[in-house]
């Protein structure tokens, strides 16, 4: 049988044979393209060539493309793992011709490959053309010997492509496979025929080729391309099951090695029925998260970060059913760059930052998992027999307290035969959003008319050289008592990549502006100054602009930093660090990187060491321009999310750092100075923040530090030296008295036991303890009603306290009312007539609430509620 490394391998040197050019599989984050969450196809990376703005040093190309489809039309995550064809994750082999070969060669030598090479039973294979497409039919019945009544033409849907509803056509051939009668889905259905698009699962679609030869206007019409291009695509996982005989694509030899590697980690056996989707689920899942991570990919609660982690959770969640209440998904993850990183050695590369991503994203929705599942639980069971509806509240609750993805909800809830109110759910989200927009300040509205002077449709910048230039004005507009100018050229750099717009100011006219802002409107730079006396602007007018050198010079070397910083960090630990954002400014820069692990105070101090040893060298900083194409060869930094144009700029420091880079730099390493950590925080899951300040900034940050020890040293009296040892030990003091303190509050709130005991009411057969008592924290508090628990049997404690001018509630359940009265229902109903909430276990839970007003009401109420 033959491996899918042996058919990857076997595709791509078939048409290396037909003098194609390999090409790397783009990222599965698009960077360069916002309208995709991920690559979904092996075209993408080409789509400049199709669109005429772009081309390469090859016309023909091959490749195995790494895809995910997920989130927008291909949201099928339910289906995932249920079947045994759908994926979020997939390799998709493709080949190319951008004006080169067109419909003869591509048919021709896709029926070489999967009849010669591959030796596909031809009686099983059919191909589609379009409805009008005579050349492709004439080619299949000329050039190959397929059977031809095993041609067919179909129309727009099937065999007709386009990349948007404008743009770049053409019809497609499609080739399918004929699996036999055992995988029809539609037996018994009456009228069904199994054929090609049938959509029964026996004739499946194994290849397109699509053909690129026309354009499509704004009103629908098609005229041709002057050149004609040939895209195509074969979906990988679907292949292999063909040719090594599988029934499904979970049982080819990648994902069998996967799901041994799940049944070893989980000691639950694999199925090939129901049984096994959470294997196929977690296999597929796992795939799907490794790659993306290893290209940059994040999870979060936004855009593509936030279908990441809805397959995360998703995961999770079928490891409950394998019995899994712990992290195990990462461990997966290592079998998945043993398989697959020959071909993929970036998910090697990164495969431990990935493993850290995802064990903390496991741990973190585990923690509230099963509390989620209790809610949803006791929702069930408190419903009508007659009411199979999750209202929009609940659901939302979930998602907003407990991080349950709406799509993880509705899987609950068809398991057990509920319906979800999605309409009652966006109104929740819309009224979280309105109350969102209404606590934002309200933001200045710059879509006024602009006055244009010139036909210029950009912005040149010359101020890496240059900081004075005399430039001619593009467009101009006044807005109150400012003036908005868009230069043909500009010294001023404007803010972008992280690096705030440079000061100065310029001269129009005679008269002197100080410069406020500089921004990027696409390809312009508009300078913002206050509104000139005279206003006199004509084409002719001469725009003079001086940038002030000493913030500039600020701004170069904290720049210069981040790159260091960068460079520093990866020394340590290890080539995953990637940059996810900064902040550059004349006086401090922020640098945030993807990390999931807090940075120790000994690694900070080595990072700042290795920066200054950077420093000291005196490195050269150089920059070139190459094409983006080139850049990538050269395995140079680039930032994640960050979208570069065809020509990029490389920042070179030394042999340390290479980074794509607009930003403006000092000239040497020894110009920075002096660098200095202030501090080192998280921003968000998997995400960390150094603040830091460079240069004169430095050395005062220094001297106040020096300035603070000194004081200490004067206060404490005591040497330099010993300065440690004694705070030590007077924060060793400070813990044993506290800790004296709290024993003599948590004795002294015991004496009340008995008062309370004495205070007990009993309604039929339960005894009821309900009481404000005096206490100085909430752990106090839940020991005195656990000390009550213990000695009291059918009791239900509720005490109430004052704390910090907070209400604090806890409840406590003697064992003997177990799945009679639950203690978190209790809390939470006294709570919310506080404009509070909280809960826990049946027999404990706790509560908290602003509103102390109403607390000795909410304390009775108790009686009544039960």
């Amino acid at each position: 049988m033959k491996s899918s490394k042996e058919i990857r391998e076997e595709f791509i040197n078939f048409f290396i044979e037909k003098k194609h050019t390999k090409v790397l599989a783009a990222p599965v984050i698009p960077y360069n393209d916002p309208t995709l969450l991920f690559t979904n196809a092996g075209m993408n990376q080409f789509k400049d060539i199709f669109l005429g703005s772009g081309k390469r040093d090859y016309t023909r190309a091959v490749n195995s493309q790494k895809c995910i489809r997920a989130g927008g039309k291909h949201n099928d995550l339910d289906e995932v793992g249920k079947d045994g064809y759908h994926h979020y994750f997939f390799e998709m082999l493709g080949n190319w011709s951008f004006g080169d070969y067109y419909k003869k060669e591509a048919i021709s030598w896709a029926w070489e490959l999967l009849t010669g090479v591959w030796n596909l039973d031809k009686s099983k294979l059919y191909a589609t053309v379009y409805k009008n497409d005579e050349e492709a039919e004439e080619i299949w019945k000329t050039v190959t010997d397929i059977d031809h009544s095993r041609i067919s033409r179909h129309d727009d849907i099937h065999n007709f492509w386009s990349m948007g509803e404008t743009g770049p056509c053409g019809p497609c051939s499609e080739i399918h496979y004929d699996r036999g009668i055992d995988f029809c889905g539609k037996k018994g259905v009456i009228g069904h025929k199994c054929e090609v698009n049938s959509d029964c699962g026996r004739v499946i679609e194994i290849w397109n080729l699509v053909f690129i030869q026309f354009n499509r206007n704004e009103k629908g019409e098609l005229t041709p391309l002057p050149n004609k291009h040939v895209d195509t695509g074969m979906g990988f996982e679907r292949v292999c099951q063909i040719i090594q005989g599988q029934d499904s694509n979970y049982h080819i030899d990648i994902f069998r090695d996967i799901i041994a590697e799940i049944e070893k980690v989980t000691g639950i056996e694999y199925h090939s029925d129901e049984r096994g989707t959470p294997h196929r689920v977690i296999a597929d899942h796992i795939r799907t998260l490794l790659f993306a991570i290893a290209d940059g990919g994040m999870p979060s609660n936004e855009g593509r970060g936030y279908v990441l982690r809805r397959i995360l959770r998703r995961a999770v969640r079928y490891g409950t059913k394998l019995e899994m209440g712990e992290p195990f998904i990462y461990k997966i993850a290592e079998k998945v760059a043993e398989v697959m990183g020959d071909e993929f050695p970036e998910i090697r590369k990164y495969l431990k930052h990935a493993q850290s991503i995802i064990q903390a994203e496991e741990k973190m929705f585990l923690a509230t998992l099963s509390k989620g599942v209790e809610l949803f639980n006791d929702f069930i069971e408190n419903k009508s027999a007659g009411d199979k509806i999750i209202d929009g509240e609940t659901i939302f609750k979930l998602y907003d307290t407990f991080g349950f993805p709406v799509d993880l909800t509705t899987q609950m809830a068809d398991e057990t035969g509920y319906k979800m109110d999605l309409n009652g759910f966006e109104l929740a989200m819309n009224r979280q959003k309105d109350q969102s927009r209404s606590n934002q300040k309200f933001r200045e509205n710059k879509d006024m008319t602009w006055i244009v002077l010139s036909e210029a449709n950009s912005t040149e910048f010359v101020g890496y050289d240059n900081l004075e230039t005399n430039s001619k004005i593009v467009k101009y507009r006044i807005d109150n008592n400012k003036i908005f100018m868009v230069p043909d050229s500009s010294s001023f750099y404007a803010e972008s990549g992280g690096q705030i717009a440079d000061k100065g100011s310029v001269m129009i006219n005679g008269e002197q502006l100080t410069v406020l802002d500089v921004q990027k409107d696409g390809d312009f730079f508009v300078i913002t100054a206050k509104k000139p006396e005279l206003i006199n602007i004509s084409s002719e007018t001469v725009l003079n602009q001086s940038v002030y050198k000493s913030f500039r010079d600020e701004l170069r070397i904290h720049h210069s930093a981040t790159h260091l910083l960068q460079s520093a960090i990866r020394r340590i630990f290890g080539d995953h660090i990637a940059q996810s954002g900064s902040f550059v400014a004349n006086n401090i820069m922020r640098f945030d990187y993807s990390h999931y692990e807090k940075m120790s105070d000994e690694n900070i101090r080595l990072v700042e060491e290795i920066v200054n040893s950077f420093i000291r060298m005196n490195l050269p900083i150089v920059t070139e321009t190459k094409t983006l194409d080139e850049a990538k060869k050269l395995n140079v930094t680039a930032l994640f999310g960050e979208k570069y144009g065809e020509i990029v700029r490389i920042v070179k420091i030394g042999d340390i750092s290479a980074e794509l880079c607009g930003g403006t730099h000092a000239y040497r390493t020894g110009d920075i100075g002096y660098f200095r950590i202030l501090s080192e925080s998280s921003i968000a899951a998997g995400i960390r923040r150094i603040e830091a300040v460079c240069g004169h900034y430095a050395v005062v940050k220094a001297a106040e530090q020096r300035n603070i020890i000194e004081a200490v040293i004067r206060m404490q009296s005591v040497k330099e030296l010993d300065i440690l040892d004694r705070l030590i030990k007077n924060s060793l003091d400070k813990k044993e008295l506290d800790k004296t303190v709290n024993e003599l509050n948590e004795k002294l709130a015991l004496t009340q036991i008995n008062d309370l005991i004495s205070k007990k009411i009993n309604i039929n057969g339960i005894n009821i303890i309900s009481s404000i008592v005096n206490v100085s924290d909430a752990r106090i508090l839940k020991n005195l009603a656990e000390n009550l628990r213990n000695q009291l049997q059918m009791s239900i404690i509720l005490l109430g306290a004052e704390i910090d001018n907070k209400a604090s509630l806890v409840c406590a359940v003697t064992d003997d009312l177990k799945g009679i009265v639950k203690a978190g229902k209790i809390v939470g109903e006294v709570a919310r007539m506080l404009g509070g909430g909280g809960g826990g276990s049946d027999h404990l839970a706790t509560a908290g609430a602003k509103d102390v007003s109403k607390l000795k009401e909410a304390i009775e109420s108790v009686k009544g509620i039960l």
